[in-house]
């Protein structure tokens, strides 16, 4: 992202809003919504226009100023580094509701930055809540704009003010990188608490994701660039995924559904398994998400400084027990708290990503076919379907599919002929037509 790119950050205390007017100006379901207060807690970013003018949006969690508990206390730390570098503030309370001395507590603070900031009176759905939106002018802030999130009322004449410093941009035919220069995404996955927010900040060299030991703290996914070694990779951490029967909160069911939506749309997952715990039936589970998806996995043991054996290659030898069908994941043992092992990842991701985006030309593999020693059934000729995950197509002397055993000998001799580490290999099979 340009360092021109305008910042405007959206804060207000817990359930007043914050990530349906987010989802409104980005246009997308990036940020979980729902009844529950604290549903948001890391900061959330996403890329927003209007009228031409571009700007990067950001999604704070429910703020209360003098809240000494970890998670809140936690959540005005996260909302201070993204109101450090805001061009504008949107400063979203609650139309329906009087104000509250959390409201005044926040103004004062905002005020303290010197910065631009904005009113935003949600939930302002009928004119008589409109009318009542002028008593929002007692918190000392002279730009007060009543609107409703939900239903887009206002929005637009919040976003004529809140954006009227900005610089008008007009996309170039350059702006459209190809393929080859887009971001590698990687969704870091795994159980409650085993260290994937720790993992996030240790990937990105900054405190991104808030960390503790209470399992499920991160809900909404956090993602965050980082450059490296040529390549630019964008890591999201998601919620932890528990069992159906644990998810009982709305909030922790949908970040079930938004972390497997998340698996779908990256291009490499880290799942992350506790060395102190082993490996559980949960981690099969999860994994199974990854590998269903046609992802390129990357099986990363954290915690591996605090294990009880140090013997690496007994772990590994369960843990391939434990997750048979990824047996083409590399296992990386590593410390996100400490950082040891944690700079190995970046060129594993990279060759992952090479790995499941490589074409191999259709002569190649017509000359892998007649070197192959294969009796099950004569092979005539093969072709790639696609990537990411790589398809093959084998057109065979009859239909059906292969047995098993065979589908699997003809996986394996096509990852060793030409080198493909990390991702999952489909193999479909063709009657070749007389």
């Amino acid at each position: 992202m340009p360092d021109t790119t305008p910042t405007v950050v959206i804060v207000g205390r817990p359930n007043v809003g914050k990530s349906t007017l987010f989802n409104r100006i980005t246009g997308e379901r990036r940020a979980i919504v729902g009844d529950e207060p604290g549903i948001t807690r890391d900061r959330i970013h996403g890329l927003a226009e209007h009228d031409g003018r571009r700007f990067e949006l950001i999604d704070t969690g429910g703020i209360v100023v003098n809240d000494q508990e970890y998670i809140p206390s936690q959540i005005l730390r996260q909302a201070e580094v993204a109101l450090a570098s805001a061009s504008h503030i949107v400063f979203l309370v609650d139309g329906r509701a009087e104000i509250t001395g959390s409201d005044r507590d926040l103004a004062q603070m905002l005020k303290r930055l010197g910065k631009p900031v904005t009113v935003a009176v949600n939930k302002a759905d009928t004119a008589a809540r409109q009318d009542l939106a002028h008593q929002f002018y007692e918190l000392g802030i002279p730009d007060v704009y009543p609107i409703s999130a939900e239903h887009g009322t206002g929005v637009d004449a919040l976003l004529d003010h809140v954006t009227e410093a900005f610089e008008t941009s007009t996309p170039t035919p350059s702006e459209a990188a190809p393929e080859a220069a887009q971001p590698i995404k990687v969704a870091i996955i795994g159980r409650p608490n085993v260290g994937k927010s720790t993992l996030l900040n240790a990937l990105t060299g900054q405190e991104r994701a808030i960390v503790s030991p209470i399992a499920g703290t991160t809900r909404d996914a956090v993602d965050e660039k980082v450059a490296r070694g040529g390549a630019e990779y964008v890591f999201i951490d998601t919620a932890g995924i528990r069992r159906k029967g644990k998810t009982r909160l709305m909030a922790e069911k949908l970040s079930v559904v938004m972390a497997r939506r998340h698996i779908r749309m990256a291009h490499v997952v880290l799942l992350v398994m506790d060395a102190t715990e082993g490996v559980v039936g949960l981690d099969a589970t999860i994994a199974g998400y990854a590998h269903e998806g046609g992802r390129a996995v990357i099986l990363c043991v954290n915690k591996w400084d605090e294990a009880k054996t140090k013997k690496k290659s007994a772990f590994e030898r369960d843990l391939r027990d434990e997750l048979k069908f990824l047996d083409y994941a590399p296992v990386m043992f590593l410390s996100a708290k400490t950082g040891a092992g944690v700079d190995r990842l970046f060129p594993a991701i990279r060759e992952a990503y090479e790995s499941a985006s490589r074409r191999i030309p259709t002569g190649e593999l017509n000359r892998f076919v007649e070197r192959l020693h294969f009796e099950e059934r004569k092979i005539y000729y093969m072709t790639q379907a696609s990537i990411r995950p790589p398809a093959f197509v084998a057109f065979t002397a009859r239909g059906g599919p292969l047995h098993f055993s065979h589908e699997r000998y003809l996986i394996n001799q096509i990852r060793k002929q030409f080198g493909f580490r990390a991702t999952p290999i489909l193999l479909k099979i063709r009657a070749k037509e007389k």
